[in-house]
């Protein structure tokens, strides 16, 4: 997932520090499906960790890093770790965390499944499982190989433990209903009704029992998601555990400074093969990651703007190390359904035309982008990229507005806007204010928010009346955009939409079981969205990646996945 700003992989929070130009660099605000300090998912926003891009050009004065990129003692063999950029975790308990499984809390932490490079559900800890007839209970088989950092040993209830954990409402997980919610119980441990989830059975140390409450396709994708991930009960009571996570991932964490690095350490009890690469290493530091690439401080960079432009050049030495991809990630704007002037859909549809979409492609994104129709972006089961959408139509925008009572539309109230930075708003923001004062000839007056706290913020209801984020998938199916985006009960329905009819269709797809008959109902549900215009769907952001030739066994993919076990040095 990445939310809380638009959306860009470099999946989604970029997976890796990446650099546009300076136009484009206030769309990168994060927020994943993405502010420095936010996460680490380079899809859309990659969104999926979601970082800001920082801007620069090929004129800019480049970073001099003077100083060690690590301390003497680290301990670390640059020849046999993997070294990236990144912001500052926002958090490594994968119950709050609002990245993927793509940075560092997918190395240091695993789940029952995971999602492979084909983006299919495989076996995690979990060594297999059966699925009941009706499709409605889940057996798991834990493998008696996985064990946490420490040793001990991986059991059922540990699971059963960490899920209830999650749900514990004093915790204030914003994951754990979306990705959990189908468990029989969990609403009811969230509610704070009881304290145990009635849908977890223990039958032996090594085999648990789900029981869901409907037949769902995508339940098991759900459970690659952080928040259904393990943890060390005793070692999640002690203060400041986050800094020293006994996990089961295939990393263990060995030092995190604060805003300066982070460095995981390969688990040699990891119950999967254990990992060629020594160390990963996330630099947080300064630095323009472009720069750090060009000098072998890091291995893998996002690319976009000039600089993308640059080293598609055959001739450019960087040339050699690109690669190009879409990612599962929309960027849009958000409309404060729940109060006026945005509860009028007429006053929302009058925005959405106003919108100049191909303007903030190509000037903005100098054309490595894509123009959103809707929600759901290109690769996604269910995208048909045949919608009624709403294009850029100023006249239609202000005839809209004249039919919600604006005939004047000096008349129409100041409109708050509510964005992550610090000093002035980024390009991006600034263009579409211009487009809609321009156009339509209203007042926009931005609010910046801290970007460490700016999903908080908008979680919170602090959204305005408008609000910049952005959606990277996290697994690939259409419910995890439209119903976690769009249901009037999802914990990421930001928008506070509220359609009757579009909630009855979402809980229909849910169960339905011909996939024919479920992509239809979403391509159905899609244009009803689009139509309400609960958000101005922006952009879908296409992905362009630096890789050096000496990382072998990396896989690009448009959803972010962990895969640093995987990858071999070949220096």
């Amino acid at each position: 997932m990445s939310d809380s700003g638009p959306a860009s992989k470099s999946n989604q929070e970029n997976r890796y520090s990446s650099t546009t130009n300076s136009n484009a660099a206030g769309v990168m605000q994060l927020g994943s499906k993405l502010s420095l300090r936010s996460l680490v998912k380079f899809p859309l926003i990659s969104l999926l960790w979601l970082l800001p891009i920082l801007a620069c050009s090929t004129s800019d004065q480049l970073f001099d890093q003077s100083e060690p990129l690590l301390p003497s003692d680290s301990d670390v063999d640059r020849d046999r770790a993997i070294y990236l950029a990144s912001g500052q975790p926002r958090s490594l308990d994968p119950a709050i965390t609002h990245g993927g499984a793509y940075g560092p809390v997918g190395g240091i932490f695993s789940g029952l499944v995971a999602l492979n490079s084909d983006l299919q559900v495989q076996p995690e800890i979990a060594d297999g499982w059966k699925v009941s007839d009706d499709g409605t209970v889940y057996t798991f088989y834990i493998r008696p190989d996985a064990a946490f950092h420490d040793g001990r040993p991986v059991m059922a209830q540990d699971f059963v433990d960490s899920w209830e954990r999650a749900a514990d409402p004093d915790l204030g997980s914003d994951t754990v209903k979306t990705y959990l919610g189908d468990i029989i119980g969990v609403e009811a441990v969230l509610n704070g009704q009881t304290e145990h989830i009635s849908g977890l059975r223990v039958i032996d140390d090594h085999t648990l029992e789900v029981s869901i409450d409907a037949p769902k396709a995508y339940f098991l994708s759900k459970l690659t998601y952080p928040v259904a991930f393990v943890v060390d009960m005793e070692n999640s009571g002690y203060s400041d555990w986050e800094h020293n996570p006994n996990g089961t991932g295939a990393f263990v964490l060995q030092e995190w400074k604060d805003d300066e690095y982070l460095i995981l350490r390969r688990n040699e009890r990891y119950y999967g093969e254990v990992p060629s690469v020594d160390h990963v290493v996330y630099l947080m530091g300064a630095g323009i990651p472009l720069s750090m690439y060009e000098k072998g401080d890091i291995d893998i960079v996002g690319v976009g703007g000039s600089n993308l432009e640059r080293v598609q050049d055959p001739n450019n030495p960087l040339h050699q190390d690109l690669r190009v991809g879409v990612n599962m990630c929309t960027s849009y704007v958000g409309f404060n359904n729940d109060r006026a002037p945005f509860n009028d859909p007429l006053v929302r549809q009058a925005f959405s035309y106003a919108l100049d979409k191909n303007r903030i492609v190509d000037g903005l994104f100098q054309g490595d982008a894509l123009v959103a129709g809707g929600p759901l972006p290109p690769g996604m089961p269910g995208y048909t990229g045949d919608l009624d959408s709403i294009s850029y139509d100023p006249e239609k925008a202000l005839d809209l507005l004249r039919q919600a009572g604006y005939e004047d539309p000096s008349t129409f109230p100041v409109v708050t806007f509510n964005t992550s930075g610090y000093g002035s708003p980024g390009g991006f923001v600034t263009s579409l204010i211009s487009m809609w004062q321009e156009d339509l000839g209203v007042i926009i007056e931005p609010t910046l928010l801290d970007p460490f706290l700016f999903q908080d913020e908008l979680y919170s209801g602090n959204t305005g009346d408008i609000f910049i984020s952005g959606w990277c998938a996290d697994y690939p199916d259409p419910e995890n955009f439209l119903d976690v985006l769009f249901h009037s009960e999802s914990k990421q329905n930001l928008t506070s939409y509220n359609n009757p009819v579009v909630d009855g269709l979402l809980e229909e797809a849910r169960i339905e079981t011909d996939v024919t008959t479920r992509m239809t109902q979403y391509t159905e549900i899609e244009r009803l969205i689009v139509q309400d215009a609960p958000a101005g769907f922006l952009i879908h952001s296409l992905a362009a990646e630096l890789i050096k030739p000496y990382v072998d066994n990396y896989v690009w993919t448009p959803i972010g996945i962990p895969q640093w076990h995987l990858v071999e040095l070949d220096r």
